[in-house]
């Protein structure tokens, strides 16, 4: 039986001496969250079987149980040998939806809280040569108002813009084995104005360490220190290419401590704001973005296979987009891997619907997993903002600037000084490097009225932000959500969900999607678009691509309206 999704889970950070755990674990509900790990452990047999990682709601997990779940337990057994055992050996997790104990042969390995990111505990002292027992719980609360549960419904059935749960292990299970003294993370500050990249590492031990840059299997530069601790140093680099929209030209790292060897890549760019305009290496780029979700019909949380995941990228460029925001969701790294490689633009966001903003004790848990979603992603070329919150519409603080919003602002730029923050999308903007608005009207002449009067120096239309009396105040702008367009493959689905009014004909859509493109693509003052939506996802039927990623419409014409000469980049 072939092992699903046994590819390595991130690339950027890739040790070939690896295990992959996925497959058949025995698996049980615990639906009173009462059962103690004692007696999970001594059973001689659980009651399933599901295969890891897709979640048990999905199909692919061979269980399909789609009402709420309060807890669950897994177990498998794993073989170890003697030699193994003379390093290190790391059980790692890519996510695992919500509050996660993990015990190894009775022993409890560690504790994790978060949904989205991932982790990783060092079980050596656990283990025994010859036959182990991994056994993991996860405690899943979707209605307490602490958990961030991004696009989760709340409620036993989708509805609106609100899908299937998502409980317990929904990515990659594995073993990782390395030597006493090893590489414990890194940073990497490329540096394409001046063709070089800086490389922060922080080791386990003592030693050498040496890093190597190459490109496309020539050397491009490298450096060897002493290391304890924490050490960085330049590598210029020989020749330079650039990563650009559209051409993810990556450079191959390979990082050496004693017997230990990560390999990993980067690409050479530099972001920057000059008054209204991003810029790539310089360059103003018009981001034509598109609203990515990341749910699949058979895996939800989990694509079934790595090509679901890369074909995700090329449909959207196939549609003329060169961007995506990574909607309510922290996407996993192999996703972001075929953004690098594509040149692909990506907003990295946080699922922080279905808690409560307005209570102090949120931003405890919110800073804890959010910082951890920032250190996994801050080397992939293709992240060119952070976006930590989306639509705070139970915030009622009144004095916001001291309160969760700001907080997490200042956290994020502290930890990333090189992308730019918006504070939260849509609304409610407290402080922000880049203000942002959403806007669902279906009429394209209101639409088109509305941004030509503020590009002609009128007031943005921002009713959100302006009834808490925030207003934009000149920093780089543009509309992350617009369109939502609804449309049924048969346009007869009376149970599709989407924004207004449906369309009539094929061709009063297309008319729709140009007139509300165009009316921003010719906006001087605007920087990008992000459309609402990239594919369906269950009821919400307002993507130019069906659930199942078959096309509605001929993706050219979306790519000729996206491209046209307004959007082409200066």
């Amino acid at each position: 039986m072939s092992i699903p999704r046994n590819e390595h889970p991130n690339p950027q950070f890739k040790r070939e001496n690896t295990v992959c755990l996925n497959g058949e674990w025995e698996f049980e509900f615990d639906f009173g969250n009462s059962r103690p790990s004692g007696e999970m452990a001594a059973k001689e047999a659980f009651e399933r079987k599901i295969t890891v990682p897709f979640c048990p709601e999905s199909e692919l997990s061979g269980i399909g149980y789609k009402d709420f779940i309060p807890a669950v337990w897994y177990r498998r057994k794993i073989e170890i040998s003697e030699a193994e055992l003379g390093g290190n050996v790391f059980l790692h997790f890519g996510a695992v939806d919500y509050l996660t104990r993990v015990y190894v042969n009775g022993e409890l390995a560690g504790v994790h809280e978060g949904g989205y990111t991932s982790f990783k505990f060092n079980i050596t002292s656990l283990l025994k040569a010859g036959e182990n027992t991994v056994m993991v719980n996860a405690v899943d609360d979707t209605r307490s108002p602490l958990q961030a549960t991004g696009k989760q419904s709340p409620e036993l059935y989708s509805s609106g813009c609100l899908y299937t749960r998502t409980t317990g292990i929904w990515q990659t299970v594995w073993l990782e084995f390395t030597p006493e003294n090893y590489i414990e993370s890194f940073r990497i500050y490329p540096d394409a104005a001046n063709g070089a990249v800086t490389v922060s590492v922080n080791v386990h031990g003592a030693g050498e360490l040496a890093i190597n840059a190459s490109y496309e299997g020539k050397p491009m530069g490298s450096f060897k220190k002493q290391a304890r601790g924490e050490v960085s140093s330049e590598i210029k680099l020989a020749e330079t290419y650039l990563w650009e929209v559209g051409n993810g030209r990556l450079y191959d790292l390979e990082l050496t401590f004693g017997e230990d060897k990560v390999s990993s890549y980067f690409g050479l760019r530099d972001l920057a704001i000059d008054g209204l305009k991003f810029l790539i290496n310089g360059k103003s780029v018009f981001q034509r973005l598109v609203l990515d979700q990341g749910f699949y019909p058979d895996g939800i949380y989990t694509a079934p296979t790595k090509e679901a995941l890369k074909k995700d990228v090329e449909l959207s460029m196939a549609a003329g987009f060169n961007g995506a925001r990574l909607h309510e969701k922290v996407f996993e790294p192999l996703f972001l891997y075929y953004c690098d490689k594509a040149g692909y633009l990506a907003w990295g966001e946080y699922p922080n619907w279905g808690v409560d903003h307005s209570d102090p004790k949120v931003t405890d848990a919110y800073a804890r997993e959010w910082t951890e979603a920032l250190e996994r992603d801050f080397n992939h070329p293709s992240i060119v903002g952070w976006c930590p919150f989306n639509e705070t519409w139970n915030y009622e603080g009144r004095n916001q600037r001291n309160q969760l919003l700001e907080t997490i602002y200042k956290i994020t730029k502290a930890y990333d000084k090189t992308r730019p923050c918006i504070d939260t999308s849509g609304n409610y903007h407290v402080i922000t490097d880049i203000y942002d608005t959403h806007d669902y009207e279906q009429r394209v002449d209101v639409f088109t009225e509305r941004y030509d009067g503020f590009a002609e120096g009128g007031e943005l239309y921002d009713p959100v932000n302006a009834q808490r009396d925030v207003h934009y105040e000149g920093t780089p702008i543009f509309v992350s959500e617009y369109g939502g367009i609804r449309w049924s493959v048969a346009n007869t689905d009376k149970t599709a969900w989407g924004y207004g009014n449906d369309p009539k004909t094929p061709e009063e859509y297309i008319e729709r999607y140009r007139g509300l493109t165009n009316a921003l693509l010719k906006n001087e003052k605007m920087f990008g678009f992000c459309y609402t939506q990239l594919y369906d996802v269950e009821q919400e039927q307002n993507g130019i691509y069906t659930y199942e990623r078959e096309e509605k419409f001929d993706p050219a014409i979306f790519k000729e309206i996206n491209t046209a000469k307004a959007a082409i980049e200066d």
